[in-house]
C-alpha cells in the first residue's frame, strides 16, 4: 500500500461487550464480558494480517465483528471508506458480497443436507446471479480450490477434512470478495493438510488480490502466511508489527512468552521457555492498569495504576507496554 492510498479496512476503537444476565428471571444485567475492548488497526488491499493470542482473548469475536456477524458495542469499521458498523441490515446487504468468512470447523459450517453444487450456488442465488452464470462459476471455483468437477454432486460427509475446508474456501469466494476473515481455518487439520490449505490461500490471494485477517493461536502457521501480526490479550492488542520484526525481536513480554513456546525447527538450537504466572483474568472484571500486569515479571507500580496505550514507532511497530524490551 502506498502512502497516498487508503487502507481497505480501518478499524478504530472497536468494542464488543456481552451483557451478563441476572436479576429476576434473568431480565436484568449485572455486568458485561469485555470480549473486545478498544481495538484499532488497518489492513491494506492484498495484505494478510495475523491475529494471535490465547483462547478467549477476543480474536474470533473481532473477526466476526469485521464481517458484521456480531453487532459492535462501539467503534468504527471503515471498509473501503464506508463505516459498515453504522449501517442497518438493508444498507449492509449489497456490501456483504465484498467480505466473507472461513470458519474453523469445515464440517459444521457446511449444510450436511446440501450437495456441494447447491452450497456454492446458494450465495449466488441470493445475490441474483443467473443460473448459467452460477454453473460456470461453480466449475471455476472447484478448479480454483483443487477439486474435480465431479465433486459438485457429493455431500459434505463424503469428503476428508482438508477437502471440506477447500469447499468452505470456494463458498467464501463465490461472490468474488475483497476481504476474508480466516477464523482458525487450519486448526482442525493434520499438519500436512495445513500446509496445503495455507499454500492454497496464498495462491488465491495472489490471483485475486484478496486481503485476509488470519485468526490463529498457532504462531508457526501465522509465520507462513501473514505480512503483519497483531498480538491480542484480554480484548486488546498489545503488540502489532511487521512479521519479520515481531518474530526476530518481540518487545512486549506477552509476545515474548508466546514465541518462546513455538517449536524450534533445529532441535540443537535452544530457546528459553518463558512461563507465565497465574491464569488469564476474568474478562468481565479485567485488572486495573495494564491488563497483563498480573502475569508479567516486569510489572511495576505504574503498570498497576496506568493502562499503557499502543505507541507506534517509525518502523511500523506498535507496543502497549510501559517497559517494552528495547
Amino acid at each position: 500500500m502506498s502512502a497516498a492510498s487508503p487502507p481497505l479496512l480501518a478499524v478504530d476503537g472497536l468494542v464488543k461487550h456481552f451483557p451478563i444476565r441476572g436479576g429476576f428471571m434473568g431480565l436484568g444485567t449485572k455486568g458485561a464480558v469485555r470480549a473486545v475492548d478498544g481495538v484499532s488497526f488497518i489492513i491494506a488491499a492484498g495484505e494478510t494480517m495475523g491475529l494471535v493470542g490465547e483462547s478467549g482473548c477476543g480474536k474470533s469475536t473481532t473477526g466476526r465483528l469485521l464481517v458484521r456477524l456480531l453487532e459492535p458495542t462501539a467503534g468504527r469499521i471503515q471498509f473501503d471508506g464506508t463505516d459498515i458498523a453504522a449501517l442497518g441490515p438493508r444498507q449492509l446487504r449489497p456490501l456483504r458480497r465484498h467480505f466473507q468468512i472461513i470458519a474453523q470447523d469445515p464440517y459444521g459450517s457446511l449444510n450436511p443436507r446440501m450437495r456441494v453444487e447447491d452450497i456454492l450456488r446458494e450465495p449466488m442465488r441470493i445475490a441474483g446471479l443467473k443460473d448459467t452464470e452460477q454453473g460456470e462459476r461453480v466449475a471455476r471455483l472447484l478448479d480454483h480450490v483443487g477439486l474435480a468437477a465431479g465433486h459438485a454432486t457429493r455431500f459434505p460427509h463424503e469428503f476428508s477434512g482438508g477437502q471440506r475446508q477447500r469447499i468452505a474456501i470456494a463458498r467464501a469466494l463465490t461472490l468474488r470478495p475483497r476481504f476474508i476473515v480466516c477464523d482458525e481455518p487450519v486448526s482442525a487439520l493434520d499438519v500436512s493438510v495445513q500446509a496445503q490449505i495455507i499454500n492454497l490461500l496464498r495462491e488465491l490471494q495472489r490471483e485475486m488480490g484478496l486481503a485476509y485477517l488470519f485468526v490463529s493461536h498457532d504462531l508457526s502457521v501465522v509465520r507462513h502466511i501473514a505480512d503483519r501480526v497483531a498480538v491480542m490479550y484480554l480484548g486488546r492488542i498489545v503488540e502489532l508489527a511487521p512479521k519479520r520484526r515481531l518474530f526476530a525481536a518481540p518487545r512486549h513480554p506477552y509476545t515474548q512468552a508466546l514465541l518462546s513456546a513455538v517449536p524450534v525447527p533445529r532441535p540443537a538450537r535452544k530457546r528459553q521457555r518463558i512461563m507465565l504466572a497465574g491464569d488469564v483474568p476474568n474478562p468481565a472484571a479485567p485488572p486495573p492498569g495494564c491488563r497483563f500486569h498480573t502475569r508479567c515479571a516486569r510489572a511495576a507500580d505504574v503498570c498497576r495504576a496506568q493502562d499503557p496505550s499502543l505507541q507506534q514507532d517509525t518502523e511500523g511497530r506498535a507496543v502497549a507496554c510501559h517497559f517494552p524490551d528495547p
